[in-house]
């Protein structure tokens, strides 16, 4: 959510800004709209200050015994009532207005950020690791089904298309990679573990931006709850409707939950396979931090996620995206791209997004100082750290042996029992 009286102050700035992020312009609209809700405020006003004098007045000719005078004075009085009652609805409606045309802005760009309209005009900030040359590289659907232990038909039994199966040490190894995630955040990086609800009510998926511009890429039940696109939600949502002292500043949570997504916009998309489902599960980094803070605070979080490929031996690369490739509440962002040699490209496995204050103000979340009177809106960040699933899809296609059996980086070692590598279930 934007602040009107930053779009007042800087109506060509703002506009810019939304053509950086492939939105029209709106600058005037909301002015617009935002003068004629202060308008209503001081016709309501001004109809309360004539209410109140003229209350006085009855009083005086009910005094001086001017029954007359007290009787037409109760009939405006009466008018006033209907007149203000009117002006209070128009404010009331007229602020909703605003507030609906506000929420479906995308944020704004940070200056570093480079222009572009989609990931064609990303920038590569960094590599990390060779990327390995395998000769006839299997995808991770045919090793997964090659050791009987990836299930697409099963799935699709059940549920349709774009669900698995996960069986023996797959499945366990995907549960391996969720308690390694979980167990590095929190033992090292200090991120405070939550186990969180993945249904949600409205206000939830509004403070975060999934509502009301991305309904079409959510699940929602027949009782009104939304299914979680992500641990964001829930974690960015503990501190809505909230004051924190910023001496508690900053927060840090991780979760590692089921997500949902509809993948509305994924028609003929990565149709095989685990890369894009309708169900997935993902470790979420969520910082929640004071405005000076924020900046630092991608770096640091980005940081984190990318701690985890290192230490399972995957080549990635992190990417800075452009404006028009952004997410929408987000203010910048770096994507990791893990090396998938039966694709033979890099896939996205991580987000790493600042959003400034924009879910704070879509959320009424804020902080105080000690010393101050005021609050401020708290900033937030988010990141996977990292999707699970995907990360099983690395470890299969990068660490895939001639044999058809997988090897299980050592990091991993104690998650699965001491067991070094994934054969062909016999």
């Amino acid at each position: 959510m934007h602040d009107i009286n930053l779009v007042r102050d800087n109506p060509q700035a703002f506009d810019a800004a939304l053509k950086q992020r492939n939105a029209a312009p709106a600058a005037a609209a909301l002015i617009a709209c935002d003068d004629a809700r202060k308008a209503a405020i001081a016709k309501a006003q001004a109809l309360q200050t004539t209410r109140n004098e003229t209350s006085k007045k009855i009083g005086q000719a009910k005094g001086a015994g001017d029954d007359a005078t007290a009787e037409a004075l109760m009939a405006e009085v009466a008018d006033l009532k209907s007149a203000l009652q009117a002006a209070e609805d128009d404010e009331r409606k007229l602020k909703a207005e605003l507030e609906a045309a506000l929420s479906v802005l995308p944020n704004i760009a940070l200056p570093d950020v480079p222009e572009g309209l989609d990931e064609a005009d990303n920038l590569e900030v960094r590599q990390v690791g060779a990327v390995a040359g395998i000769n006839n590289a299997a995808q991770h659907f045919e090793i997964g089904e090659a050791l009987g232990q990836m299930d697409f038909e099963a799935a699709a039994a059940l549920s349709g298309s774009r669900f698995v199966v996960l069986r023996h040490d797959l499945a366990r190894l995907e549960r391996a990679l969720g308690n390694f995630m979980l167990d590095l955040h929190t033992s090292e990086f200090g991120y405070t573990e939550v186990n969180p609800p993945v249904l949600v009510r409205d206000d939830a998926v509004y403070g975060t931006g999934q509502l009301p511009k991305f309904t079409e890429d959510l699940f929602r039940t027949e009782n009104g709850y939304w299914l979680t696109p992500t641990a964001e939600v829930t974690l960015t949502n503990l501190v809505r409707a909230q004051i924190t002292d910023a001496a508690d500043l900053p927060l840090r949570f991780t979760a590692w939950t089921p997500c949902f997504r509809s993948e509305a916009g994924a028609a003929g998309r990565d149709t095989r396979g685990m890369i894009r489902q309708h169900q997935f599960s993902k470790v979420e980094l969520v910082s929640i931090v004071e405005p000076d803070d924020g900046e630092a605070e991608l770096e640091r979080l980005t940081a984190c996620a990318e701690e985890v490929l290192k230490r399972l031996g995957l080549s990635y690369r992190v990417m800075l995206l452009c404006a028009g490739d952004m997410g929408f509440s987000a203010r910048k962002t770096y994507d990791l791209e893990v090396w998938l040699p039966g694709q033979n490209s890099y896939r996205e496995i991580s987000s790493c997004s600042y959003c400034g204050d924009f879910q704070g103000r879509r959320m009424n979340a804020r902080f105080r100082n000690a010393d101050a009177k005021s609050t401020q809106y708290v900033h937030t960040l988010n990141g996977s750290g990292l999707a699970v699933g995907r990360t099983l899809v690395a470890l299969l296609e990068n660490y895939h042996q001639e044999d058809g059996s997988v090897l299980i980086p050592e990091a991993l070692h104690p998650y699965m029992g001491g067991r070094t590598k994934i054969e062909v279930v016999k």
